[in-house]
């Protein structure tokens, strides 16, 4: 097992880290890898306000302007599975100057695009970029921040996670009063350019890359089929049939195809994915619980919008403001969870956490058409809250547990499912939605009320991914048995 063994080393830098985060402090490199972080999610969420502009100025339908969301969407579901493998070969400062100029040139493409596939183009480069810096943040916390600290540092990542894609709409909506669309990228490229002068500056050199081969056929399985996958999972709800059908079995079709492959390369130690990482039961309950929480979130995340837009007639702008306080929640309380699970473990945190996410889905379950603004706000800010007590612990029990040498797969087999599971929940929920709405306009009922029918069912859908939690977070350790590294 040389070829995976030696990947990390952990040479000089890492010990003049921890002992910074000994003492409480988080690691230079973890603050920097965060600011990078937040800059790139926030720009996930922040072309939200600016779609009726567009569909204005390049004559394009809403169809075609929720492609700047898609394609987003799509480029990290293609990229993140090679970044396991891409992470393992470069140092940790050409995979931040990779990751940053990538996104910048994203950045650069789509503010100066003088027709709407050129911003296409531009938002795929963007998201190219932010694909490497997650599982880079995630790889670089494992090997520098001591276990006794991570839940802590990983909440302070998840703040950034949490926080940046709650302030996208609210940020780009006061740029859009300021003037054109272009603003928001000429607002987002100096600060990302601010930050990686910043970063580079200060980012030292974590572990050793190790050169092994890339498997070209690995990367075009990956890329063709995650992307293919969520794309048609994307699609359930706007397109129906045959069609649909083949897009997600070709999909389907090459992610196996990928895995088949991944197994048979791992006996030469040359996976693009190494899926060894799944022989750690934590790591593979941690997987599946992030999963079904992931699919209830994002699920949420989408349901709400279309009630506040659709039925209750909010602009965007307003819709953002509405949710901003729950992902503000959700993103403050992190630090305050991971230093809640250094201490006393994960079962205080994930088990209630997620008890109350599936009481918050089921209330939803109730909404109505006058249903109160304030009342929504507080059902919204309890479920953030409720999905912060479960990420922070899960992510780092997770990856807690892999050999130093499985963390950058780890964090990429996290990063890709968190986009299939995302693809899969919105997929679900909206098909509910769809189907009992128009089971319930048929019977008669009026266009509002057979909305929020549908909406209800959705949110009963949800809260059933919700028990799915539930039940996984019995299997969780309490904390992670003993130090990774320690198991082979």
């Amino acid at each position: 097992m040389s070829a995976v063994t030696d990947v990390v080393d952990p040479v000089e830098p890492v010990d003049a880290v921890e002992s910074e985060t000994v003492s409480g402090k988080t690691p230079t490199i973890i603050k920097l890898l965060v600011a990078a972080t937040f800059v790139v999610i926030l720009n996930e969420t922040i072309m939200i306000n600016a779609i009726p502009r567009l569909m204005v100025d390049f004559n394009v339908s809403a169809r075609s302007a929720q492609w700047l969301s898609s394609v987003f969407m799509l480029t990290m579901a293609a990229v993140i599975p090679v970044t396991g493998w891409f992470l393992q070969r470069v140092t940790t400062r050409q995979a931040y100057t990779l990751a940053m100029v990538t996104f910048g040139l994203g950045t650069l493409v789509a503010g100066l695009a003088p027709s709407f596939e050129v911003l296409l183009v531009g938002r795929g480069i963007q998201a190219a970029g932010t694909a490497v810096m997650m599982p880079l943040l995630m790889t670089t916390l494992m090997q520098v921040v001591p276990e006794a600290d991570r839940g802590r540092v990983m909440g302070d990542v998840m703040l950034a996670m949490s926080v940046a894609p709650a302030m996208g709409p609210a940020i780009s909506g006061l740029i859009l009063h300021l003037g054109s669309w272009r603003l928001i990228f000429a607002f987002v490229l100096p600060v990302a350019a601010v930050i990686t002068l910043l970063g580079l500056r200060r980012l030292e050199n974590i572990g050793e890359s190790n050169h092994s081969a890339v498997s070209w056929v690995s990367v075009a399985l990956a890329g063709l089929g995650f992307a293919t996958l969520v794309y048609g999972l994307s699609e359930i709800g706007a397109r129906s049939g045959v069609e649909l059908t083949v897009i997600i079995g070709v999909g389907a079709v090459l992610v196996a195809a990928f895995i088949a492959y991944q197994l048979r390369l791992q006996k030469s130690d040359s996976p693009l994915l190494d899926l060894r990482t799944l022989k750690h039961r934590t790591f593979t309950v941690s997987l599946l619980l992030m999963s079904a929480a992931f699919m209830s979130f994002i699920g949420s995340m989408i349901l709400l919008p279309l009630y506040l837009q659709d039925l209750r007639g909010l602009s965007a702008m307003q819709t953002g403001l509405l949710v901003m306080p729950g992902g503000l929640a959700m993103g403050l309380l992190g630090p305050r969870v991971g230093r809640l699970y250094d201490r006393k473990g994960s079962r205080m945190l994930v088990i209630p956490g997620a008890i109350v996410m599936v009481v918050v889905l089921a209330l939803f379950s109730q909404i109505q058409t006058d249903t109160p603004y304030a009342l929504i706000l507080a059902l919204h800010v309890v479920l953030m809250v409720s999905l912060s007590a479960i990420f922070t612990p899960v992510f780092t029990l997770g990856l807690g547990v892999l050999p130093p040498a499985l963390y950058s797969h780890g964090s990429s087999i996290l990063g890709t499912l968190q986009q299939v599971a995302g693809a899969i929940g919105t997929a679900i929920l909206v098909v509910v939605l769809e189907n009992r709405s128009t089971d319930l306009a048929a019977a008669g009922a009026s266009k509002a009320a057979a909305f929020v029918g549908g909406l209800q069912w959705a949110f009963v859908v949800g809260a059933a991914f919700g028990v799915i939690v539930v039940v996984l977070s019995v299997f969780l350790p309490n904390k992670v048995d003993s130090p990774a590294g320690a198991h082979h």
